[in-house]
């Protein structure tokens, strides 16, 4: 695998100034989750981002979420993305500081070399003339070498997604479920082959650690879409599922929670199996009703017995930072990062990392 091609310097890399407070015994596993995605996190540091606390001093990034409450950190892994980041070593470099915070980890599979989401699974490059049989092969292996890496560190993930937000299959057009014509013939045949290799290779390393399986928009109705998974012997132990209640222009954010939260019950009243907000934003323009929105989220989500946990995405970005890639592309900064503009933790992310569980 391409090693990366940045260096950092150590204060960058691990924090200026950690908090006094001592580490608090690690969560049990199977206790709510509170979490980050924290993706970007060694790209931000490595363009000079910084991360405030109280007192205005700087502080490593996921000590700081710690303190209010964090639990839980969710890392994305790329094939070969070409700037190093998010592949397995800058994972594993992650890795080892949520370890060192006490953190539970969720590995993120794209399987891709770029963002995977329900309009872009691409095929990574070095695997872009394979057969269904090969593609199964190296999604066994890149599972497994990415998973024994983090194994030879005493790291042990709580949870693997294997694909993101896979809503129309992943490895596109291998494993693509439908197009503008309408369903593929042998799409959910070969989504569910892919899908299963990753699963496979998954318990081959981590026979204890839970599987999800995680798609988009928590606010619809994803029943059909499970049934059809699992009706073509997909496998999963757990749903994932986004949620950026902000997103959609026919509800307002109180519907879309609403919407969320029946989903949540009856997903997991129909496949027996918890179901995780693996991801969710606010937007931040407006910090005042980001606030009032995760609030209102969390009233009506955080609590339910069939919720296992919510992953806030990329919380940590402020000033309208965005990975220089993003600037030949023509695309713009995230707009639903949860920090101020001093650099701290914003009222909504404060308002979910310290949600306290009562389950």
């Amino acid at each position: 695998m391409k090693k990366l091609i940045y260096i950092l310097p150590l204060c960058a890399l691990f924090a200026c100034n950690t908090p006094e407070k001592p580490i608090e015994d690690e969560p049990q596993p199977g206790t709510f989750a509170k979490g980050g995605d924290l993706g970007w996190l060694t790209e931000q540091e490595a363009d000079g981002v910084k991360f405030y606390n109280d007192n205005n001093e700087a502080t490593d990034c996921i000590a700081l979420l710690r303190s209010i409450g964090m639990n839980s950190v969710r890392l994305r892994v790329w094939v070969n993305h070409s700037t190093g980041w998010c592949n397995k070593e800058d994972v594993i470099i992650k890795a080892r500081r949520a370890k060192a915070q006490k953190q539970r980890i969720m590995i993120d599979f794209h399987y891709s070399d770029f963002f995977c989401d329900p309009g872009r699974q691409d095929i990574p490059a070095a695997w872009k003339d394979y057969t269904l049989q090969q593609m199964q092969q190296a999604i066994a292996e890149h599972t497994t070498d990415v998973l024994s890496a983090l194994q030879a560190e005493g790291i042990t993930p709580e949870w693997i997604q294997v694909g993101n937000e896979t809503t129309n299959g992943m490895l596109w057009r291998m494993g693509q479920l439908w197009d503008n014509n309408g369903d593929l013939p042998d799409g959910w045949k070969n989504y569910v082959v892919l899908s299963n290799a990753g699963y496979d290779a998954a318990k081959a390393v981590f026979p204890e650690t839970i599987v999800i399986i995680h798609i988009d928009n928590a606010w619809e109705d994803r029943v059909w879409w499970y049934t059809a998974f699992r009706n073509a012997g997909g496998k999963f132990d757990m749903i994932g599922l986004s949620h950026y209640p902000q997103t959609n222009d026919q509800k307002s954010y109180t519907e879309m929670n609403t919407l969320c939260a029946e989903h949540v019950q009856q997903l997991a009243k129909r496949f027996g199996v918890p179901v995780m907000i693996a991801e969710v934003g606010t937007k931040s323009a407006n910090p005042t009703l980001a606030a009032k929105v995760m609030q209102d989220f969390i009233d009506k989500v955080c609590g339910l017995n069939q919720c296992a946990g919510v992953f806030y995405w990329e919380p940590q970005v402020y000033n309208a930072w965005r990975p220089a890639e993003y600037i030949p592309l023509g695309w713009g900064a995230y707009d639903m990062g949860a920090f101020t503009v001093q650099g701290k933790p914003a009222e909504a992310l404060k308002l979910l990392l310290g949600y306290q569980s009562v389950k």
